[in-house]
């Protein structure tokens, strides 16, 4: 049986998330949680080829038709682990498992090491720890990041003419994705403006970070992971060509992971129908069991 796709809200303390939601009501509870600068629509192919769950797509905070953030207040990987556990205690979720993608995948990490009691599973595709940096570089890129931050305001939005343009600047972006994917993506993250047309995504997500995880930190956060880690690394992705991040995983006790190596690049779950499946194929009886 197929279920529609349905959207909603949901009412934090500090800012309005909305959320693309799938699968039947009673099914299994997944929190999905997408790549930097993408959308809930990160998942529109996956989620119907997962039976048995209810997975409810965020968009995260300043991106897709979720709210910004106050002025002054930031993006960091523990403002959004923050935001992921307060939706779930709104949907009235006590235990549930992460599906995340890049970035996302990165927030479940935190928050499944961090309160270890709430996630039954970790579901990851192309992202597990973010990029580190250590404490010798810390002074620099403080600065680097304040002064960012005051001059935040002299950045410009790219206008685009069309929503074809918005489309094939999407496909031709930072992390290139399909035609597909850029068209489901630009379905949930451009606005209207005068002119044309931009991405609605806040424009301090694109700020440097203030603060990075040592290699100690980003190890001590997986080795701290309870719950079985499923972990799909796409062979054209970010990662696996990554000597320092291979030589990462050489360093964990990966006795509750089980890596997957499928062919296609860093969104190989929204470029195409066969990369969805091949994802799903790895996660579908995963996530269902209870």
């Amino acid at each position: 049986m197929s279920y529609p796709a349905k959207e909603i809200r949901i009412q934090l303390p500090h800012i309005d998330l909305a959320a693309r939601v799938y699968g039947p009501e009673d099914g299994v509870p997944v929190l999905a949680l997408h790549g930097w600068l993408d959308n809930a629509m990160s998942f529109e192919l996956l989620a119907p080829k997962l039976p048995g769950l209810r997975i409810v797509a965020l968009d995260m905070a300043g991106h897709g038709f979720s709210g910004r953030r106050a002025p002054g207040a930031g993006y960091q990987l523990w403002d959004f682990a923050t935001d992921a556990l307060l939706a779930t205690q709104e949907l009235g979720w006590s235990k549930f498992s992460i599906l995340g993608h890049s970035l996302g995948g990165i927030v479940g990490v935190l928050v499944a090491a961090a309160v270890p009691e709430r996630i039954e599973r970790l579901a990851l595709i192309d992202g597990l720890v973010p990029d580190t940096g250590e404490a010798a570089q810390s002074p620099k890129k403080l600065g680097e990041a304040l002064l960012a931050q005051i001059d935040v305001h002299t950045k410009k939005k790219t206008v685009y003419s069309s929503e074809a343009q918005a489309v094939q600047a999407r496909v031709r972006g930072f992390m290139p994705v399909s035609e597909l994917a850029a068209q489901l993506l630009v379905s949930r993250g451009l606005s209207p403006v005068g002119g044309g047309y931009c991405w609605n995504t806040d424009v301090r997500l694109t700020l440097p970070s203030p603060l990075r995880l040592t290699i100690k930190h980003a190890q001590a956060f997986v080795q701290a992971l309870q719950c079985p880690v499923s972990l799909v690394l796409a062979e054209q992705g970010l990662l696996v060509n990554v000597p320092e991040f291979m030589a990462f995983m050489d360093t964990l006790d990966k006795q509750n992971m089980v890596i997957h190596r499928v062919l296609g690049g860093h969104h190989l779950h929204l470029d195409d129908e066969q990369g969805a499946q091949a994802v799903a194929e790895c996660f579908a009886e995963f996530l269902a069991a209870r």
